[in-house]
């Protein structure tokens, strides 16, 4: 796969290289995991309140406003 990045990118990734002794493909490859990571996290979470309101595990609009009130005089 061949990757174009924006000239400042390229800039500051050959920094970041030589500053941590890493090859530029070695970050970019961690840069993609978390990215992959922190993705499938957030379907998860979605996918997460889906189910609990499927459930009926949710809190009605009303509760929610006297809950954050709450919050905000605390």
């Amino acid at each position: 796969m061949d990757l174009n990045l924006p000239e400042r990118q390229t800039t500051e990734l050959a920094s970041l290289s030589m500053r941590t002794g890493r090859s530029p493909d070695e970050l970019v490859v961690d840069a993609v995991d978390r990215l992959l990571a922190q993705e499938a996290w957030f379907d998860a979470q979605v996918q997460l309140g889906i189910d609990q309101i499927a459930r009926g595990e949710f809190l009605e609009e009303e509760e929610m406003d006297a809950r954050v009130a709450r919050m905000m005089r605390a």
